[in-house]
């Protein structure tokens, strides 16, 4: 019961410190979320609101079933930026289309992640590399700051998640910049990196926020024509269905696809980043999909648009001393007092400063150092990251993030098709063995070919294999009358590579050329006894190690075999 309620793990464990530190880090979060939320419902398209709204019911859920005690959940930009896209590229009009869409994302957002929860499918994370996660993030950031130029200087232009579209409108709409906006939106900014100067826990933008509906409120003329967020509503959500047609369903899905491994992933990543060993729970993929599957469910029953982890709030929420996930529980109930009483408040709240605030988040996440680290140290890993940047930055954000899962799997199919091969010879005096192209001092036998296959073995290299094999015996050329195969790196062999070998074994026996194995671990054992190839090169030819091997062609000897023969003749068959 505990591994699939995680609240049952750390609640029992709760003192009176841990929730003294919970209730200050809740606070601390719940108060960053109110300007947050409202800006991030505004990439989104959606009304100020619906941030809010979003805060609420997936934080609790998460709370309870969530494995990170450290990750706050809510709005978050590039998951804002995606639903924007949704409702631009459904061609929807009118605010309650756009609503309506953003809910069945979440609904469908929601299914999905339980799906592959239930199914365990947490290991897909495996397939995005860090370098395709830091070009897509990096892009991403960019388009969010771009997209908030309408904003920030006043001007209207249509939105786009690509940034030639984006540039363009806005050097089209640059005589319309209104300066009053547009000076407020920098002063906030100026503002905000100042107050970060002298302390890093002050909560700059709940003060540029309080300033800049004092500043619309009480002064005249000037400001007259900046952009507020007007009235938001008051209360709590009600519990309703998302309504949309049936015929949009299909056209959704790739879109919610696409927010559920991007929320999957922006969670995992933040969790285990803050992963400590001192965490009551650790954290755990799958339980992750059902925590996120359930926030995303339920929540868009309550009017919470598709969401996921936050990297600033969850940064927040650690160095403000958060110990559990009841900091979520703090963090709801001040979200719930705003929208109960104090939504007034914020009619006055300039669209800039909003703007400002997104700006500033989001620049962090351009990771440059990542790149520059990269090019250093691995070039492919580099064109990597920039390709999936310049998809993403060109393309799309959802179809950033399909070039990215495309390259990473590419890159996991080529480098397990052609994987490390080498061939061994003796360090003297030792019975170690060592790559010959490596240690020019090992000793290579002129008749004895022994070599090493670094991956396991299966169709998409069972080729490569046989082609190396077949090169470096010809280099030996007619001297070679032993192959030694060390399975020592095998981990696996299916099919195609056990007919490869079968057939391999019958060409170098009518070349006079015996092929003996070493070191073969268990499951490839299995394999090879299932697919009649011990049977056909005989249990004897199999040694623990390559000296076994050597000594036996050199001497005959199978007395060290014999001793060990319970371990070399094992087979689960």
């Amino acid at each position: 019961m505990k591994k699939h309620l995680p609240i049952l793990q750390w609640f029992p464990k709760l003192t009176k410190r841990s929730i003294r530190k919970d209730a200050i880090a809740g606070t601390i979060v719940g108060i960053v979320l109110i300007p947050q939320g409202i800006a991030y419902a505004l990439i989104a398209g959606l009304p100020p609101i619906y941030g809010l709204y979003t805060a609420l019911l997936p934080q609790l859920v998460y709370a309870v079933l969530g494995t990170s005690s450290k990750i706050a959940i809510g709005p978050v930009a590039t998951d804002s930026l995606i639903v924007a896209a949704a409702i631009a590229s459904l061609s929807v009009t009118g605010p309650e289309n756009s609503i309506a869409i953003a809910l069945t994302l979440a609904c469908a957002v929601g299914v999905l992640q339980l799906l592959m929860g239930f199914f365990k499918l947490g290991f897909v994370i495996n397939f995005l590399s860090k370098p395709v996660i830091s070009g897509f993030i990096s892009a991403a950031a960019i388009i969010i700051a771009l997209s908030q130029l309408r904003n920030f200087f006043g001007i209207s232009i249509p939105r786009s998640n690509r940034i030639f579209e984006l540039l363009l409108l806005f050097f089209q709409h640059l005589s319309e910049i209104h300066l009053p906006t547009f000076a407020i939106g920098a002063t906030a900014i100026l503002l905000m990196l100042l107050l970060k100067k002298i302390n890093k826990n002050i909560p700059s933008p709940l003060f540029v926020v309080f300033l800049g509906i004092v500043l619309m409120k009480y002064a005249n003329g000037w400001f007259a024509d900046v952009a507020i967020v007007k009235e938001i509503p008051r209360g709590l959500p009600a519990f309703g269905l998302p309504n949309i047609a049936l015929s949009q369903i299909s056209e959704i899905l790739p879109i919610a696809l696409t927010l559920a491994m991007i929320g999957f992933l922006e969670t995992v990543s933040i969790g285990k980043s803050f992963e400590s060993p001192k965490d009551p729970v650790s954290i755990n993929a799958n339980q992750e999909l059902i925590a996120l599957g359930f926030a995303n469910l339920l929540g868009s029953f309550f009017k919470a648009y598709p969401a996921a982890s936050s990297f600033s709030r969850s940064s927040i929420n650690k160095n403000s001393g958060a110990q559990t996930n009841l900091t979520a529980f703090f963090s709801v109930g001040v979200v719930a007092l705003i929208l109960l009483f104090f939504t007034p408040v914020f009619y006055y709240l300039p669209k800039t400063v909003l703007a400002a605030i997104i700006i500033l988040s989001i620049v962090g996440l351009i990771d440059v150092k990542e790149a520059l680290r990269l090019w250093k140290i691995n070039k492919i890993d580099f064109w990597m990251l920039l390709v999936t940047f310049l998809g993403t930055l060109f393309l799309g954000i959802k179809e950033g993030i399909g070039v990215g899962v495309g390259l990473s799997l590419l890159m996991v199919i080529f480098r397990t098709s052609k994987p490390h091969i080498a061939v061994l010879g003796r360090i003297p005096n030792t019975n170690f063995f060592r790559n010959s192209e490596r240690f020019k001092d090992v000793e290579v036998h002129k008749e004895v070919l022994i070599l090493r296959f670094d991956s396991h073995l299966y169709f998409a290299n069972t080729n490569y294999f046989r082609e190396q094999l077949d090169l470096l015996s010809k280099e030996k050329g007619t001297d070679l009358k032993l192959i030694v195969i060390d399975g020592e790196c095998i981990n696996g062999l299916d099919s195609t590579g056990a007919a490869m070998w079968n057939e391999r074994i019958d060409y170098y026996a009518l070349k006079g050329i015996q092929i003996h194995f070493t070191n073969i671990k268990g499951p490839v054992r299995d394999a090879m006894t299932k697919a009649g190839i011990i049977s056909k090169i005989g249990i004897e030819n199999c040694f623990m190690s390559n000296q076994g091997a050597l000594d036996f062609y050199e001497t005959g000897n199978r007395e060290s075999q014999k001793k060990l023969s319970s371990y070399i003749e094992q087979s689960n068959n």
